[in-house]
């Protein structure tokens, strides 16, 4: 068991995890390709139209996984940030940098799509909803961390700064998902729970299987970019310079 631990830890080093990374991307492309075409398939084609909200209840099959995901890799990006901080690990502070991006996208999503269902649902586009200004507030935290970090030229400090802003940021994702529970708001409240659903099987489906699209999605696309982040931050180390891309 010490012997396998020992395996895995080795892909700490952004030396070894870079052709990791590599071999595993193809793969998650071709998941998120899978359970994308899936969960279009079953959410647009199949499941049947609300019956109280008629067809354009089915931004959902976009809007709630990109609102998942939007909270979920902001934990993931917190973690990451603080084991950085903490352990002073190189690969865990560019895994969190790696994320930002895709988690301030899906926060987007999450934004524009729940837009475009406010305004039939509710008459107007945007409201100051606690879920909504919560969410919003989310997408600023991401935009905050990535800029930080853009501005600080040291990568150390970056860092360390980005892990902080990550890591006071974390409370504000209960905030979101309690919302609609803590508040009276506009925003309806989950169909979905671990024991049971209120939706039709077909729409509870179509929305898991979107959800994993976008999961699939958000680890080739934090891959991709982790290694690209691997080769500007290593670039004077000669395990890269001999890597044929770069050589080419």
């Amino acid at each position: 068991m010490s012997n396998r631990l020992i395996n895995w830890f080795r892909f700490a080093s952004p030396h070894n995890f870079y052709p990791l990374a590599g071999k595993m991307i193809p793969i998650f492309w071709t998941l998120a390709a899978i359970f994308g075409a899936a969960g279009l398939w079953m959410g647009f084609f199949v499941a049947p139209t609300d019956a109280q909200q008629g067809e354009g209840y089915r931004i959902i099959f976009v809007h709630v996984p990109a609102s998942w995901l939007s909270m979920f890799i902001y934990m993931v990006m917190a973690a990451w940030a603080g084991i950085g901080l903490s352990l002073n690990a190189r690969l865990s502070s560019m895994m969190a940098q790696a994320l930002a991006p895709t988690g301030a996208l899906m926060a987007f999503l999450s934004l524009w799509t729940g837009a475009f269902w406010g305004k039939p649902m509710w008459g107007t586009w945007w409201v100051w909803d606690a879920r909504l200004t919560s969410e919003l507030i989310l997408f600023f935290l991401y935009l905050g961390f990535m800029a930080l970090q853009a501005s600080i030229d040291d990568p150390r400090r970056a860092d360390k700064a980005g892990a902080i802003v990550a890591l006071v940021g974390v409370v504000n994702v209960p905030i979101i998902y309690f919302s609609v529970k803590w508040w009276n708001t506009l925003h309806q409240g989950s169909s979905i729970n671990l024991t049971k659903s209120s939706m039709a099987v077909t729409m509870l489906w179509g929305m898991l299987l979107m959800a994993l699209c976008f999961w699939m999605y958000s680890i080739a696309l934090a891959l991709t970019r982790v290694r690209t982040i691997i080769l500007e931050r290593e670039a004077h180390t000669d395990w890269v310079k001999q890597l044929p891309e770069v050589k080419a």
